[in-house]
Protein backbone atom coordinates (compact mmCIF):
# COMPACT_ATOMS: atom_id res chain seq x y z
CA UNK A 1 0.00 0.00 0.00
CA UNK A 2 1.35 3.42 -0.96
CA UNK A 3 2.14 5.91 1.80
CA UNK A 4 1.19 9.62 1.88
CA UNK A 5 4.34 10.79 0.09
CA UNK A 6 3.85 8.24 -2.70
CA UNK A 7 0.25 9.39 -3.22
CA UNK A 8 1.35 13.04 -3.36
CA UNK A 9 3.92 12.17 -6.03
CA UNK A 10 1.14 10.61 -8.12
CA UNK A 11 -0.99 13.74 -7.68
CA UNK A 12 1.96 15.91 -8.74
CA UNK A 13 2.33 13.87 -11.92
CA UNK A 14 -1.36 14.31 -12.71
CA UNK A 15 -1.18 18.06 -12.00
CA UNK A 16 1.74 18.37 -14.40
CA UNK A 17 -0.29 16.59 -17.07
CA UNK A 18 -3.35 18.77 -16.40
CA UNK A 19 -1.31 21.96 -16.92
CA UNK A 20 0.14 20.60 -20.17
CA UNK A 21 -3.32 19.73 -21.45
CA UNK A 22 -4.75 23.10 -20.38
CA UNK A 23 -1.93 24.88 -22.20
CA UNK A 24 -2.69 22.82 -25.30
CA UNK A 25 -6.39 23.64 -24.96
CA UNK A 26 -5.61 27.36 -24.76
CA UNK A 27 -3.57 27.17 -27.97
CA UNK A 28 -6.72 26.02 -29.77
CA UNK A 29 -8.74 28.68 -27.94
CA UNK A 30 -6.37 31.36 -29.25
CA UNK A 31 -6.85 30.13 -32.82
CA UNK A 32 -10.62 30.15 -32.37
CA UNK A 33 -10.42 33.66 -30.93
CA UNK A 34 -8.47 34.90 -33.95
CA UNK A 35 -11.14 33.46 -36.26
CA UNK A 36 -13.98 34.98 -34.21
CA UNK A 37 -12.33 38.40 -34.02
CA UNK A 38 -11.66 38.50 -37.75
CA UNK A 39 -15.31 37.58 -38.43
CA UNK A 40 -16.70 39.90 -35.74
CA UNK A 41 -18.36 36.94 -34.01
CA UNK A 42 -19.24 37.04 -30.28
CA UNK A 43 -16.82 35.36 -27.87
CA UNK A 44 -19.47 34.31 -25.37
CA UNK A 45 -21.37 31.21 -26.53
CA UNK A 46 -23.65 29.98 -23.69
CA UNK A 47 -24.93 26.99 -25.67
CA UNK A 48 -21.43 25.75 -26.52
CA UNK A 49 -20.41 26.01 -22.86
CA UNK A 50 -23.55 24.20 -21.71
CA UNK A 51 -23.01 21.44 -24.28
CA UNK A 52 -19.44 20.90 -23.03
CA UNK A 53 -20.58 20.72 -19.40
CA UNK A 54 -23.41 18.30 -20.18
CA UNK A 55 -21.02 16.06 -22.11
CA UNK A 56 -18.44 16.07 -19.29
CA UNK A 57 -21.03 15.40 -16.59
CA UNK A 58 -21.67 12.04 -18.25
CA UNK A 59 -17.94 11.23 -17.79
CA UNK A 60 -17.50 12.62 -14.25
CA UNK A 61 -17.02 9.34 -12.37
CA UNK A 62 -17.92 8.79 -8.72
CA UNK A 63 -16.18 11.65 -6.91
CA UNK A 64 -16.92 14.62 -9.18
CA UNK A 65 -20.41 16.07 -8.80
CA UNK A 66 -22.28 18.08 -11.44
CA UNK A 67 -21.64 21.23 -9.38
CA UNK A 68 -17.92 20.46 -9.24
CA UNK A 69 -17.74 20.05 -13.04
CA UNK A 70 -19.59 23.35 -13.50
CA UNK A 71 -17.31 25.18 -11.05
CA UNK A 72 -14.15 23.90 -12.73
CA UNK A 73 -15.23 24.45 -16.30
CA UNK A 74 -16.88 27.84 -15.92
CA UNK A 75 -13.49 29.01 -14.66
CA UNK A 76 -11.77 27.37 -17.65
CA UNK A 77 -14.32 29.01 -19.96
CA UNK A 78 -13.58 32.38 -18.37
CA UNK A 79 -9.84 31.99 -18.95
CA UNK A 80 -10.54 30.86 -22.51
CA UNK A 81 -12.79 33.84 -23.27
CA UNK A 82 -10.19 36.25 -21.92
CA UNK A 83 -7.56 34.67 -24.18
CA UNK A 84 -9.88 35.07 -27.16
CA UNK A 85 -10.60 38.67 -26.17
CA UNK A 86 -10.15 40.44 -22.79
CA UNK A 87 -13.51 40.84 -21.03
CA UNK A 88 -14.95 43.63 -18.91
CA UNK A 89 -18.10 42.73 -16.99
CA UNK A 90 -20.23 45.49 -15.45
CA UNK A 91 -22.61 44.60 -12.62
CA UNK A 92 -24.82 46.16 -9.98
CA UNK A 93 -22.29 46.77 -7.24
CA UNK A 94 -20.52 47.36 -5.03
CA UNK A 95 -18.26 44.33 -4.69
CA UNK A 96 -20.03 41.65 -2.67
CA UNK A 97 -23.55 41.96 -4.08
CA UNK A 98 -25.55 39.01 -5.33
CA UNK A 99 -25.11 40.44 -8.84
CA UNK A 100 -21.35 40.21 -8.28
CA UNK A 101 -21.73 36.61 -7.18
CA UNK A 102 -23.88 35.81 -10.24
CA UNK A 103 -21.36 37.48 -12.56
CA UNK A 104 -18.43 35.53 -11.10
CA UNK A 105 -20.35 32.26 -11.47
CA UNK A 106 -20.25 32.72 -15.26
CA UNK A 107 -17.26 34.94 -15.94
CA UNK A 108 -14.84 33.57 -13.33
CA UNK A 109 -12.09 35.15 -11.29
CA UNK A 110 -9.88 36.26 -14.18
CA UNK A 111 -12.33 38.64 -15.89
CA UNK A 112 -12.19 42.38 -15.23
CA UNK A 113 -15.18 43.51 -13.17
CA UNK A 114 -16.74 46.94 -13.08
CA UNK A 115 -19.01 47.47 -10.04
CA UNK A 116 -21.59 50.22 -10.54
CA UNK A 117 -24.06 51.70 -8.09
CA UNK A 118 -27.16 51.61 -10.27
CA UNK A 119 -28.75 49.40 -12.90
CA UNK A 120 -28.98 52.44 -15.17
CA UNK A 121 -25.19 52.84 -14.97
CA UNK A 122 -24.66 49.22 -16.07
CA UNK A 123 -26.70 49.82 -19.22
CA UNK A 124 -24.86 53.09 -19.93
CA UNK A 125 -21.46 51.38 -19.72
CA UNK A 126 -22.63 48.77 -22.23
CA UNK A 127 -23.88 51.45 -24.63
CA UNK A 128 -20.60 53.35 -24.25
CA UNK A 129 -18.63 50.12 -24.95
CA UNK A 130 -16.75 50.45 -21.66
CA UNK A 131 -17.95 46.93 -20.82
CA UNK A 132 -18.79 44.00 -23.08
CA UNK A 133 -21.17 42.29 -20.65
CA UNK A 134 -23.52 43.41 -17.92
CA UNK A 135 -25.17 41.44 -15.11
CA UNK A 136 -28.33 42.78 -13.45
CA UNK A 137 -31.25 41.27 -11.50
CA UNK A 138 -34.59 41.03 -13.31
CA UNK A 139 -36.90 39.29 -10.81
CA UNK A 140 -37.12 37.52 -7.48
CA UNK A 141 -39.59 34.77 -6.68
CA UNK A 142 -40.54 36.51 -3.42
CA UNK A 143 -40.54 40.21 -4.32
CA UNK A 144 -41.31 40.07 -8.05
CA UNK A 145 -39.85 42.09 -10.91
CA UNK A 146 -37.02 44.64 -10.63
CA UNK A 147 -38.61 47.76 -12.10
CA UNK A 148 -35.33 49.56 -12.82
CA UNK A 149 -34.17 46.71 -15.07
CA UNK A 150 -37.46 46.66 -16.98
CA UNK A 151 -37.28 50.43 -17.48
CA UNK A 152 -33.69 50.24 -18.75
CA UNK A 153 -34.54 47.43 -21.19
CA UNK A 154 -37.15 49.78 -22.66
CA UNK A 155 -34.79 52.78 -22.84
CA UNK A 156 -31.50 51.26 -24.02
CA UNK A 157 -32.50 49.51 -27.23
CA UNK A 158 -28.90 48.70 -28.21
CA UNK A 159 -28.53 46.39 -25.19
CA UNK A 160 -29.77 42.83 -25.63
CA UNK A 161 -30.31 39.88 -23.28
CA UNK A 162 -27.87 37.09 -24.19
CA UNK A 163 -28.25 34.73 -21.21
CA UNK A 164 -29.92 34.29 -17.84
CA UNK A 165 -28.83 32.92 -14.47
CA UNK A 166 -31.07 31.57 -11.72
CA UNK A 167 -29.39 31.72 -8.32
CA UNK A 168 -30.51 30.67 -4.85
CA UNK A 169 -30.40 33.70 -2.56
CA UNK A 170 -29.63 33.28 1.15
CA UNK A 171 -29.52 36.29 3.47
CA UNK A 172 -27.40 36.57 6.60
CA UNK A 173 -27.94 38.82 9.62
CA UNK A 174 -24.57 40.34 10.51
CA UNK A 175 -23.43 42.69 13.27
CA UNK A 176 -20.49 43.68 15.45
CA UNK A 177 -22.84 43.70 18.46
CA UNK A 178 -22.44 40.90 20.97
CA UNK A 179 -26.14 40.86 21.90
CA UNK A 180 -29.15 41.23 19.64
CA UNK A 181 -30.67 43.69 22.16
CA UNK A 182 -27.86 46.17 21.40
CA UNK A 183 -28.99 46.61 17.79
CA UNK A 184 -30.78 49.89 17.08
CA UNK A 185 -30.38 50.23 13.29
CA UNK A 186 -30.64 47.75 10.42
CA UNK A 187 -29.16 48.41 6.99
CA UNK A 188 -30.41 46.53 3.94
CA UNK A 189 -31.59 46.80 0.38
CA UNK A 190 -35.42 47.07 0.60
CA UNK A 191 -35.93 43.76 -1.20
CA UNK A 192 -33.58 41.96 1.19
CA UNK A 193 -35.32 43.52 4.17
CA UNK A 194 -38.80 42.58 2.91
CA UNK A 195 -37.68 38.99 2.32
CA UNK A 196 -36.79 38.60 6.04
CA UNK A 197 -39.76 40.19 7.83
CA UNK A 198 -40.71 37.07 9.79
CA UNK A 199 -37.15 36.68 11.13
CA UNK A 200 -37.14 40.33 12.22
CA UNK A 201 -40.50 39.93 13.95
CA UNK A 202 -39.53 36.68 15.68
CA UNK A 203 -36.36 38.26 17.09
CA UNK A 204 -37.93 41.54 18.21
CA UNK A 205 -36.17 43.59 15.55
CA UNK A 206 -39.18 45.01 13.70
CA UNK A 207 -39.01 48.29 15.66
CA UNK A 208 -35.35 48.92 14.87
CA UNK A 209 -34.68 51.83 12.53
CA UNK A 210 -34.48 50.56 8.96
CA UNK A 211 -32.11 52.44 6.63
CA UNK A 212 -32.40 51.45 2.98
CA UNK A 213 -29.21 51.00 0.97
CA UNK A 214 -28.65 50.59 -2.76
CA UNK A 215 -27.34 47.04 -2.26
CA UNK A 216 -26.93 44.41 0.43
CA UNK A 217 -23.14 44.77 0.06
CA UNK A 218 -23.41 48.47 0.88
CA UNK A 219 -25.51 47.47 3.89
CA UNK A 220 -22.64 45.33 5.19
CA UNK A 221 -20.22 48.19 4.59
CA UNK A 222 -22.42 50.63 6.54
CA UNK A 223 -22.85 48.16 9.41
CA UNK A 224 -19.09 47.65 9.62
CA UNK A 225 -18.55 51.25 10.74
CA UNK A 226 -21.84 52.14 12.48
CA UNK A 227 -22.19 51.37 16.22
CA UNK A 228 -25.24 49.38 17.40
CA UNK A 229 -26.17 48.40 13.87
CA UNK A 230 -26.69 45.28 11.79
CA UNK A 231 -27.10 44.40 8.13
CA UNK A 232 -29.03 41.93 6.04
CA UNK A 233 -26.60 40.81 3.36
CA UNK A 234 -24.84 37.90 1.67
CA UNK A 235 -22.10 35.91 3.36
CA UNK A 236 -19.65 37.11 0.71
CA UNK A 237 -20.38 40.72 1.68
CA UNK A 238 -20.01 39.89 5.37
CA UNK A 239 -16.61 38.35 4.65
CA UNK A 240 -15.45 41.27 2.50
CA UNK A 241 -16.37 43.89 5.12
CA UNK A 242 -15.44 41.64 8.07
CA UNK A 243 -18.77 41.81 9.92
CA UNK A 244 -19.55 38.73 12.06
CA UNK A 245 -22.53 36.60 11.05
CA UNK A 246 -25.08 36.31 13.87
CA UNK A 247 -27.69 34.30 11.91
CA UNK A 248 -27.50 32.55 8.55
CA UNK A 249 -30.31 31.85 6.03
CA UNK A 250 -32.84 34.22 7.58
CA UNK A 251 -35.07 34.67 4.53
CA UNK A 252 -38.76 33.88 4.99
CA UNK A 253 -38.79 31.76 1.84
CA UNK A 254 -35.97 29.22 1.95
CA UNK A 255 -36.60 28.59 -1.75
CA UNK A 256 -35.71 32.25 -2.41
CA UNK A 257 -34.30 32.63 -5.94
CA UNK A 258 -33.33 35.55 -8.12
CA UNK A 259 -33.14 35.58 -11.89
CA UNK A 260 -30.25 37.60 -13.35
CA UNK A 261 -29.77 38.72 -16.95
CA UNK A 262 -26.49 38.73 -18.84
CA UNK A 263 -26.53 41.66 -21.25
CA UNK A 264 -24.41 42.43 -24.30
CA UNK A 265 -24.76 43.56 -27.92
CA UNK A 266 -25.12 40.41 -30.03
CA UNK A 267 -27.74 37.90 -31.14
CA UNK A 268 -27.54 34.24 -30.12
CA UNK A 269 -27.97 31.42 -32.58
CA UNK A 270 -30.97 29.13 -32.16
CA UNK A 271 -30.87 26.16 -29.78
CA UNK A 272 -33.47 23.52 -28.96
CA UNK A 273 -34.31 25.22 -25.63
CA UNK A 274 -34.66 28.96 -26.20
CA UNK A 275 -36.47 31.75 -24.46
CA UNK A 276 -37.24 35.16 -25.95
CA UNK A 277 -38.01 38.45 -24.19
CA UNK A 278 -39.97 41.28 -25.78
CA UNK A 279 -41.50 44.61 -24.84
CA UNK A 280 -44.99 45.17 -26.24
CA UNK A 281 -47.21 48.21 -26.33
CA UNK A 282 -50.88 47.98 -27.25
CA UNK A 283 -53.54 50.50 -28.20
CA UNK A 284 -55.20 52.06 -25.16
CA UNK A 285 -58.49 50.40 -26.09
CA UNK A 286 -60.66 47.59 -24.76
CA UNK A 287 -59.46 44.18 -25.93
CA UNK A 288 -56.00 45.31 -27.09
CA UNK A 289 -54.11 43.06 -24.65
CA UNK A 290 -56.41 40.14 -25.49
CA UNK A 291 -55.58 40.54 -29.19
CA UNK A 292 -51.85 40.56 -28.40
CA UNK A 293 -52.13 37.36 -26.35
CA UNK A 294 -54.32 35.75 -29.00
CA UNK A 295 -51.51 36.21 -31.56
CA UNK A 296 -49.25 34.01 -29.43
CA UNK A 297 -51.98 31.46 -28.71
CA UNK A 298 -52.83 31.14 -32.41
CA UNK A 299 -49.17 30.34 -33.15
CA UNK A 300 -48.82 27.80 -30.31
CA UNK A 301 -46.31 29.87 -28.32
CA UNK A 302 -46.13 29.37 -24.55
CA UNK A 303 -45.76 32.58 -22.53
CA UNK A 304 -43.70 32.22 -19.34
CA UNK A 305 -43.92 35.80 -18.05
CA UNK A 306 -46.23 38.79 -18.49
CA UNK A 307 -45.38 41.95 -16.56
CA UNK A 308 -46.91 45.42 -16.97
CA UNK A 309 -44.83 48.51 -16.36
CA UNK A 310 -46.06 52.13 -16.54
CA UNK A 311 -44.69 54.40 -19.24
CA UNK A 312 -43.56 57.25 -17.04
CA UNK A 313 -43.90 59.88 -19.77
CA UNK A 314 -47.61 59.04 -20.21
CA UNK A 315 -50.29 59.08 -17.54
CA UNK A 316 -51.68 55.64 -16.72
CA UNK A 317 -50.42 53.95 -19.87
CA UNK A 318 -48.40 50.74 -19.56
CA UNK A 319 -46.12 48.60 -21.67
CA UNK A 320 -45.87 44.84 -21.27
CA UNK A 321 -42.74 42.76 -20.78
CA UNK A 322 -43.21 39.22 -22.04
CA UNK A 323 -41.06 36.09 -21.96
CA UNK A 324 -41.98 33.10 -24.09
CA UNK A 325 -40.53 29.79 -25.23
CA UNK A 326 -38.88 30.07 -28.63
CA UNK A 327 -36.35 32.06 -30.67
CA UNK A 328 -36.81 35.25 -32.68
CA UNK A 329 -35.88 33.30 -35.84
CA UNK A 330 -38.59 30.64 -35.34
CA UNK A 331 -41.22 30.75 -38.07
CA UNK A 332 -44.17 30.74 -35.66
CA UNK A 333 -42.61 33.58 -33.64
CA UNK A 334 -42.28 35.69 -36.78
CA UNK A 335 -45.92 34.99 -37.61
CA UNK A 336 -47.04 35.90 -34.08
CA UNK A 337 -45.20 39.23 -34.35
CA UNK A 338 -46.84 39.92 -37.70
CA UNK A 339 -50.30 39.07 -36.31
CA UNK A 340 -49.71 41.29 -33.27
CA UNK A 341 -48.58 44.19 -35.43
CA UNK A 342 -51.63 43.78 -37.65
CA UNK A 343 -53.84 44.13 -34.55
CA UNK A 344 -52.16 47.42 -33.60
CA UNK A 345 -49.42 46.23 -31.22
CA UNK A 346 -45.82 47.45 -31.23
CA UNK A 347 -43.15 44.89 -30.30
CA UNK A 348 -39.51 45.48 -29.39
CA UNK A 349 -37.25 42.40 -29.34
CA UNK A 350 -35.05 42.32 -26.21
CA UNK A 351 -33.14 39.11 -26.83
CA UNK A 352 -33.31 35.35 -27.47
CA UNK A 353 -31.22 33.11 -25.26
CA UNK A 354 -30.94 29.61 -23.86
CA UNK A 355 -33.37 28.83 -21.03
CA UNK A 356 -31.35 28.96 -17.80
CA UNK A 357 -34.00 27.56 -15.46
CA UNK A 358 -32.86 23.93 -15.27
Amino acid sequence: MKNLDDLRVEIDKIDDEIVKLLSKRMEFVKKIGDLKNSAGAPVYRPKREKDIINRLISKKGKLLSKKAIESIYYEIFSISRNIEKPQVVAFLGPIGTYSHQAAKSRFGAISSYLPLLSIDAVFKELVNKSAKYGVVPIENNTEGAVGATLDCLARFKEVKIVAEIYMDIHHSFVSDCEKISEIKTIFSHPQGYNQCLKFLEDHGLSDCEFIATKSTAMAAQRASNTPNSAAICSQIAANIYQVPVMFDKIEDNLANRTRFLILSDFKNQKTDNDKTSIMAQTDHKAGSLARLLQAFKDNNINLTKLESRPIKQKDFVSRFFIDFQGHIDDENVGQAFADAKHSGCEIEWLGSYMNGDE
